[in-house]
């Protein structure tokens, strides 16, 4: 008997499967490629930033150099977040597009350690299953 995968749509949290321990050994990383948003702490502990840069430099001016880096996509000063660069693919920028694991696991922003149980658009939900393909363009 073969198991019933529900389709889902990442931009459509109510299409999403309650978390239970477990799901995520059967996934296939649909919540990596969701927006990434991180702060300057996680972007040290990813490497991107060192600790003397985020000691004495602007955060401005360290997402001008990651924005051209093609690192980051954006950066909300007012609320100091940055948004993690995307694939052309839509996945994240740590995430092995063949074995749809994450690279940094060890060092994966707060945001993705807390997920989908605080921070999620459906907080105690994710989007778990076969995900329906959005057309760019």
């Amino acid at each position: 008997m073969k198991p019933i995968i529900s389709i889902v749509d990442v931009d459509r949290p109510d299409t999403w499967t309650r978390y239970r321990a477990g799901l995520c050994a059967t996934c296939t990383a649909n919540c990596c490629t969701m927006p990434l948003e991180v702060r300057l702490a996680d972007l040290v502990r990813l490497g991107l930033v060192d600790a003397f840069e985020a000691e004495h430099e602007e955060l401005r001016r360290i997402a001008k150099r990651l924005e051209k880096a093609r690192l980051i996509d954006h950066f909300n000063h007012k609320h100091e977040v940055f948004t993690i660069a995307r694939r052309a693919s839509g996945d994240c920028h740590f995430l092995d597009a063949a074995t749809r694991l994450c690279t940094v696991y060890e060092r994966r922003p707060e945001t993705c350690r807390l997920h989908p149980q605080t921070k999620s658009p459906r907080p105690g939900y994710c989007a778990y299953g076969a995900r329906t393909l959005q057309r760019r363009g």
